[in-house]
């Protein structure tokens, strides 16, 4: 069997290539990277007004054209600005999958020393997810390997789960862990499946003047079960904050428990070293300690 062929390097010279190519009228655009950089995709400023997104490895190549279908069509119920999609690129010899051009969208990704009020933040973010699980989701993308599962079962990451929990070994609380991860898979989604961004993090959410003020990357979006969106309650907020976006999403305690289960696995995947991502082992220690302890408080008794 051959080698799969490693990922393309991406840089302004291929995005200058792949725009002067397909799209002749914006060649003469300033093209330049947008920082912090993407772990799925990577950005690019096109003038002024537009941006340039590239898938970074294969396993992403599928969300650009359900970005592309689906992204207009909740817009207009949604509170807040996400991605307006303006042009999708074709695979080439130089880079092999398609691409996106979108709408530039102000701020910056969201950083806890940028949010003037977490507790606000908190609220305009619940307000964003309601919104978008009472759209219609008739003929959305199901869970599958295009959006890893997101909305989906926890089921799938069971045997990961457990392995990492075995290499943890003695460095974590397996007996409440496993209770956390027991108690996630004991439940389901008892209404019909709802939009799910997916991917809820502070590197997708974008501030002006500390306040939420735009959406971006549905590329792990489907229709399923909402918990997946959720686990922010443990990665940046705390005390209040998570408290307030706790009561404002009115969503039942077996939710959150599934929410638990999707923090727990992915924190414990990445402090074991199983996901390549280790510039985020310190934060996820304090994810396990922070979903154990939550867990511990509604749950455990």
């Amino acid at each position: 069997m051959s080698e799969a062929a490693p990922p393309p390097f991406i840089d302004a010279s291929l995005v200058r290539q792949l725009i002067t190519t397909q799209f002749p009228g914006w060649g003469n655009l300033p093209i330049t990277p947008v920082e912090p950089g993407g772990w799925d995709n990577r950005t690019f400023r096109l003038g002024d007004r537009m941006s340039v997104r590239l898938p970074s490895a294969a396993s992403y190549a599928a969300q650009v054209e359900k970005e592309h279908r689906w992204l207009p069509q909740l817009s207009p119920h949604l509170p807040l600005p996400i991605p307006v999609p303006l042009a999708k690129g074709v695979p080439t010899e130089a880079y092999p999958w398609h691409w996106s051009v979108y709408r530039w969208i102000e701020g910056r990704p969201a950083a806890p020393e940028q949010v003037a009020d977490p507790c606000r933040f908190a609220l305009s973010l619940a307000g964003f997810l309601q919104a978008l699980y009472r759209i219609d989701a008739a003929g959305g993308p199901p869970p599958g390997k295009h959006n890893f599962h997101r909305g989906g079962r926890l089921a799938v990451y069971d045997g990961e789960t457990r392995a990492a929990l075995a290499a943890l070994g003695t460095h974590i609380d397996t007996a409440l862990a496993e209770d956390v991860w027991a108690v996630a898979l004991n439940s389901q989604w008892q209404h019909g499946p709802v939009w799910v961004h997916g991917d809820i993090a502070y590197g997708n959410l974008l501030v002006e003047n500390g306040k939420l003020c735009a959406v971006i990357d549905f590329g792990s979006s489907a229709i399923g079960d909402p918990a997946c969106d959720l686990v922010i309650a443990w990665t940046q907020f705390s005390g209040e904050s998570r408290e307030a976006f706790r009561a404002a999403l009115s969503l039942d305690d077996e939710t959150w428990c599934r929410a638990r289960g999707w923090a727990l696995w992915k924190a414990l995947i990445t402090a074991s070293g199983h996901d390549g991502n280790q510039r985020e082992v310190g934060k996820s220690w304090r994810v396990i300690k922070e979903v154990l302890a939550d867990h511990r408080q509604h749950h455990a008794g």
